[in-house]
C-alpha cells in the first residue's frame, strides 16, 4: 500500500483520489501502515485523507475502486506451504506448483466472500486484484463481479521494461507482445515504430546475457524458444534445479519474509523510529532477495538497481486513471479471455495486453501460442479450474485431482499426501472434508 499511496501523492491531475480507506483484520498492522502513509504525506497539503477500519463492510461502502491484497494464513501459512511441498520433493512457491495450489485453496473462499460483499455494498466499484495467485483469484472473483475485477502483476511490465532497456528503446514507446496466464507467459515480440526488435535481441548473445531473464534462462534456451519467458517459468524449465536450491536454502522465502515482517512491525511500535524509513529498508531487502535461489542456481547474479523500484503501483495507478478519467492506456492485465486465446474458454482469466478506457479493460487479439506453450497453459488452467471446483464443493477428491494434474507434481500418491499434510497445518482448509 505505501507504494500505491506514494504514487497517489504524485498524481496532481483533475479527478485525483481524495480519500483512502485502509482495511485490515489486525488493528496493529493498520496502525503501523498508517504511520508509514502519514510520514509519506508530510508536507503534501492536498494529500488524500486516510481512514483506517477493521470493518470490511465499512471500508467498502461508497468505494469507487477496491484494491484487494490479502494473505490468508499470513506469512506463516506461506512458510508452511513451502515446507510441506519441499518435504515431498516438489515446489512450494506461493503461485506455482503445490504451494500455489495450497495458497489458492485457502484464498479462493475468502476472495469470493469479498467479491460478494463488493457486489452488494459497492456495485459500481472496480476491483483491482493484487492477491496471489493473481489469475486464479481474479477468475474466482469474476464469477461474482464480471469484468469489474481486473488482476494486475508487475512481472510482465518489468520484463518488457528490461527488454526495451537492453534494446535502447523507451518502454513507454514499445508494444510488448505478451501472452499467457499469470506467472506463465512469454514475450514473443517487442515492437518500436512498428518494427519487431526481438529478433535482434535473440541474435545477440551479449545482449541476451545483459539482463535478468537472459542470465536466468541462458541464451541458447531463449533462442530455442524464440521468445523471452516470464521469470516464473524458471520453475518449469529448470524445476529440478529450483527445487534443489530451495531445499538447500537456510530458510524458505516465506520464512524469511515472515521474520522480516515481524521485525518491521515490532520496529514501528517505537514512536521514535521512522516507520517510513523502516518500511523503505524492509522493502529494499525484500526486492533485492526476490527469487534469489533461482538466480543462484542459474548463476544469474544480483538483481539490477533499476529492477528494485517496484512496479505494481505504476500499473495500478495507470489502470485507475484510464477507467476513472477515460485516459486510454495499454496495459498487460489479468482479464477474462473473451476469445483472445482460442484454446481457452470465454471466462478463463488470462494475462495479455489490454486497451483500457472508462468501460474497463479489453483484451487485444494475439497470435496463437506455439504448441509447447499451449500445452502448458491448458494444463495449468485445468488445475486452476479444479482448485475453484474444490473451493466450491469442499471435495477432498477434487483437491487431490488439482495437485495430481499439475505438471510440477505429476503423482497421485504425492498429491494425496500433500492434501493430508496441508489440511493438517492449515485450519483454513478444514472445509476439504469429503
Amino acid at each position: 500500500m505505501p507504494l500505491v499511496h506514494g504514487a497517489l501523492l504524485g498524481d496532481r491531475g483533475a479527478g485525483r483520489v481524495t480519500r483512502v480507506v485502509l482495511h485490515d483484520v489486525d488493528a496493529g498492522r493498520l496502525l503501523a501502515v498508517s504511520r508509514v502513509l502519514g510520514e509519506q504525506a508530510a508536507g503534501v497539503s492536498d494529500a488524500p485523507e486516510v481512514i483506517t477500519t477493521t470493518d470490511l463492510d465499512e471500508a467498502l461502502r461508497g468505494a469507487d475502486f477496491v484494491f484487494s491484497a490479502i494473505r490468508v494464513g499470513g506469512l506463516e501459512g506461506r512458510a508452511n506451504d513451502e515446507r510441506v511441498a519441499l518435504a515431498e520433493g516438489v515446489l512450494g512457491q506461493e503461485t506455482v506448483g503445490a504451494g500455489g495450489i495450497a495458497y489458492g485453496l485457502r484464498t479462493v473462499p475468502v476472495a469470493v466472500d469479498i467479491a460478494r460483499r463488493v457486489a452488494r455494498l459497492a456495485p459500481d466499484a472496480w476491483v483491482i486484484n493484487f492477491t496471489n495467485p493473481a489469475g486464479l483469484v481474479t477468475e474466482a472473483m469474476s464469477h461474482h463481479l464480471g469484468d469489474r475485477v481486473i488482476g494486475i502483476c508487475d512481472s510482465p511490465v518489468g520484463l518488457g521494461r528490461r527488454i526495451a532497456r537492453v534494446l535502447g528503446a523507451q518502454p513507454d514507446e514499445a508494444w510488448i507482445d505478451y501472452v499467457g496466464l499469470n506467472h506463465l507467459g512469454w514475450v514473443r515480440g517487442l515492437r518500436v515504430a512498428g518494427q519487431d526488435q526481438l529478433p535482434r535481441l535473440l541474435a545477440a548473445p551479449a545482449l541476451l546475457g545483459s539482463f535478468e531473464e537472459g542470465r536466468l534462462f541462458g541464451a541458447d534456451w531463449l533462442r530455442s524458444l524464440g521468445a523471452i519467458p516470464n521469470e516464473y517459468l524458471h520453475y518449469y524449465y529448470f524445476n529440478r534445479e529450483a527445487v534443489r536450491a530451495y531445499q538447500q536454502a537456510e530458510r524458505t522465502r516465506g520464512a524469511f519474509l515472515r521474520d522480516q515482517q515481524e521485525i518491521f512491525y515490532a520496529g514501528t511500535a517505537d514512536p521514535d523510529v521512522s516507520a517510513l524509513e523502516l518500511w523503505d529498508r524492509t522493502r529494499a531487502e525484500r526486492e533485492a532477495t526476490y527469487m534469489s535461489e533461482n538466480r543462484e542456481a542459474a548463476g544469474a547474479g544480483e538483481r539490477e538497481a533499476d529492477d528494485l523500484s517496484g512496479g505494481y503501483e505504476r500499473v495500478a495507478l495507470a489502470l485507475m486513471r484510464a477507467i476513472a478519467r477515460d485516459e486510454r492506456a495499454t496495459l498487460i492485465l489479468n482479464v477474462r479471455n473473451r476469445g483472445t486465446l482460442s484454446p481457452l474458454d470465454e471466462d478463463a482469466v488470462i494475462e495479455v495486453p489490454c486497451l483500457v478506457d472508462a468501460n474497463g479493460a479489453h483484451p487485444v487479439s494475439v497470435d496463437p501460442l506455439p504448441g509447447h506453450a499451449v500445452g502448458l497453459v491448458c494444463a495449468v488452467k485445468a488445475v486452476e479450474r479444479e482448485v475453484l471446483a474444490a473451493a466450491r464443493s469442499g471435495s477432498r477428491a477434487t483437491a487431490v485431482k488439482a495437485f495430481a494434474l499439475h505438471p510440477l507434481v505429476d503423482s497421485v500418491s504425492v498429491a494425496r499426501r500433500l492434501v493430508d499434510a496441508y489440511t493438517a497445518v492449515h485450519p483454513g482448509l478444514a472445509y476439504l472434508g469429503r
